[in-house]
């Protein structure tokens, strides 16, 4: 599985981003089934959880980002989408799309991460 991402770049305090991520050579089958989701990492901090979504749908997110951040998923394209609305600098960090690892376990595989940074 090789997970893209894409969609990271520079935005001002209260603007918005919209992060991408495709799962390729992933087969259509399996990827509807998968937990996806976003992790990302602020310099000098560790790696966390911003959101998930599993295969039936259901989301998590991490409570710094509730009511701001939203993660769906589009199964025929293999794609996760993480709208990032009134975004703030300390979600300035690297963000990474996440599967499941061929045993199941999450998360297994990690994308390249792609840069966010939000300026004050």
């Amino acid at each position: 599985v090789q997970l893209q991402a894409s969609g990271g770049g520079l935005v001002q305090t209260g603007g918005s981003l919209r992060l991408s991520c495709a799962a390729s050579r992933s087969i259509l089958s399996v990827f509807r089934s998968w937990t996806m989701g976003w992790y990302r990492q602020a310099p000098g901090k560790e790696r966390e959880l911003v959101a998930s979504i599993t295969g039936g749908g259901s989301t998590i997110y991490a409570d710094s980002v509730k009511g701001r951040f939203t993660i769906s998923r589009d199964n025929g394209k293999k794609k996760v989408y993480l709208q990032m609305n009134s975004l703030k600098p300390e979600d300035t960090a690297v963000y990474y799309c996440t599967s499941p690892d061929y045993s199941g376990a999450y998360p297994g595989f990690w994308g390249q991460g792609t840069l966010v940074t939000v300026s004050s």
